[in-house]
């Protein structure tokens, strides 16, 4: 690409729009590790582009439906919030409030986790912890005990919850992505 490579490209583009789903298209496998460090959604190798890139294409169309329209609403006395689902990262207990963490900031509603786990009927998000459920669309990474997110925020998993934590997002990863 003349003035820019792949990497700089997905680092402009990433700021604006943090949805988007990047596909790498290259000869240069060295850079698949730098392509993950960018949320990059998948690497495709030249030499077995004709296999690969229709199924990294269809993947990303799967992963876009499964994102798109859901929203939890967050309805008192004093206001009503519509939050879509793709932009929540995490729900924590916070006292007797749920605080729903989103790339926006930080929205609470006064019901429990299990209440709010329940209202949301989505497979994409997990308890990791009894005071925190994940958006497993968020989900990059699951090492020492913690996940890793998209905004890099990182959240520990109970030891008890561990390896199903592991088995459903494994499971969750096959089927969608």
């Amino acid at each position: 690409m003349p003035g820019a490579t792949g990497m700089e490209l997905a680092k402009k583009i990433r700021p604006f729009l943090p949805d988007v789903k990047i596909i790498f298209i290259t000869s240069h496998r060295e850079y698949a590790i730098d392509a993950f460090e960018l949320s990059i959604f998948r690497y495709v190798p030249k030499d077995d582009l004709e296999q690969r890139l229709p199924s990294a294409v269809l993947d990303a169309l799967k992963l876009l439906q499964l994102q798109a329209g859901r929203t939890y609403t967050i309805q008192t006395n004093s206001r009503i919030e519509r939050i879509p689902y793709r932009n929540i990262y995490s729900i924590e207990r916070d006292g007797k409030n749920a605080a729903i963490v989103t790339r926006d900031g930080v929205s609470k509603v006064r019901k429990s986790l299990q209440q709010v786990f329940q209202e949301l009927e989505a497979e994409e998000f997990l308890f990791i912890d009894r005071g925190c459920i994940v958006n497993l669309i968020h989900v990059m990474q699951v090492k020492d005990g913690m996940v890793l997110l998209k905004n890099g925020s990182r959240l520990p998993i109970s030891r008890s919850h561990l390896q199903a934590v592991k088995e459903q997002i494994n499971t969750y990863w096959g089927a969608h992505i």
